[in-house]
């Protein structure tokens, strides 16, 4: 229980950070590693969607205001609430980082 609540107070601590907006052509110019700790930031996300689907509460979408991060955010809850393929932990963190690295461009995380 404890570490859904600090999921969830990252997952409120993240979302202004990305309202502030991050260009398209930002995601171009970023180093390859920081693509990759994006992605990983972004399962949190993923998990905290399929937290909020499986207790029967409604999506909440980050507002798009054309950042990158909102609008890959914003795909990967859409996509997990669409999906009830998605319904363990890990299945969301794979589906939210692989989806991350698809639409940011990068190589992934060599683990």
């Amino acid at each position: 229980m404890k570490r859904l609540s600090m999921l969830a107070l990252a997952c409120l601590a993240i979302t202004p950070v990305w309202a502030q907006g991050r260009s398209a052509a930002l995601a171009n110019d970023m180093p390859e590693v920081e693509k990759v700790r994006f992605c990983e930031r972004i399962r949190d996300h993923a998990l905290q969607a399929l937290y909020s689907r499986d207790q029967g509460r409604p999506m909440r979408l980050v507002a798009e205001e054309g950042s990158v991060g909102a609008r890959i955010s914003n795909h990967i809850t859409r996509r997990i609430y669409q999906e009830p393929k998605i319904n363990t932990p890990r299945q969301a963190d794979a589906f939210g980082r692989t989806t991350c690295n698809e639409m940011m461009g990068s190589k992934g995380a060599a683990e």
